[in-house]
């Protein structure tokens, strides 16, 4: 199974410091944050991986090389402009559609059982399933609704053409993803920059298309923020979250 790490952004809620390099190389705990999802697809032995880069890329591209010093094959996906995370996994398409494929974000510092979520995502037959969490902030960073039988059935302001089955919980995105080369059929090939979840996840949900959820309770951080990466390094350092794959 191969990857992508999403690191093109400017990480503008990290300024100044991203004034002088990208966010993917900004240190939590004395890692560069790119080295977190870089060594979780390591550890259970996704060993070709795809970046897309563009603010400041080069400094990603000259820190990483071709992955060899972390046991990696890593190649890269240059972005003259930003394309969002769509744009993105569509200019990466001839990489990624020959199979099943993860995608992270560089910002989601994750204690996660990748080989529990990728079995969840076979066992459904999901063309997408994403990683999501209780928050009490949902809403205000867009949520969506799994039912019992953890398929997606609301995905922002779409529902889907089924009834769910039982209860629902709302949830919202960790930024881990596992994708079937089926999301590209639902891309348009003309379309330069577009995102994943405002426009083709409510595309297939409406289709009827398999989106399932794995809901997460474990530690997750969002590092776009000085206050976020801090919370993050004072959880690992008071042993209060651990990173079993380090």
């Amino acid at each position: 199974m191969k990857a992508m790490i999403l690191a093109a952004g400017q990480g503008t809620r990290l300024r100044p410091i991203t004034d002088s390099r990208p966010k993917a190389l900004v240190p939590v705990a004395g890692r560069p944050m790119i080295e977190y999802a870089l060594r979780l697809l390591r550890h259970y032995g996704v060993g070709e991986i795809i970046i897309n880069l563009h603010h400041f890329g080069a400094q990603i591209e000259a820190w990483l090389g071709d992955g060899q010093r972390l046991g990696l094959r890593i190649v890269y996906s240059r972005e003259t402009e930003l394309l969002d995370t769509g744009g993105g996994l569509l200019k990466a398409k001839p990489f990624l559609q020959d199979g099943s494929f993860i995608v992270i974000n560089t910002d989601a510092l994750i204690d996660l059982n990748l080989a529990e979520v990728i079995a969840f995502h076979q066992e459904r037959k999901a063309a997408a399933t994403l990683v999501l969490r209780p928050d009490e902030n949902a809403e205000r960073y867009g949520s969506m609704d799994v039912d019992e039988q953890g398929r997606i059935c609301r995905f922002l302001k779409t529902r889907a053409p089924f009834a769910p089955a039982g209860a629902t919980r709302t949830v919202m995105f960790t930024g881990v993803q596992v994708l079937e080369p089926a999301v590209f059929d639902f891309m348009n090939d003309a379309a330069r920059k577009f995102s994943t979840t405002r426009e083709t996840y409510p595309k297939m949900l409406a289709a009827g298309a398999p989106l399932a959820g794995f809901c997460f309770s474990g530690f997750w951080q969002d590092l776009g923020t000085p206050e976020r990466i801090r919370a993050a390094e004072a959880a690992l350092a008071s042993r209060r979250a651990a990173l079993h794959y380090l």
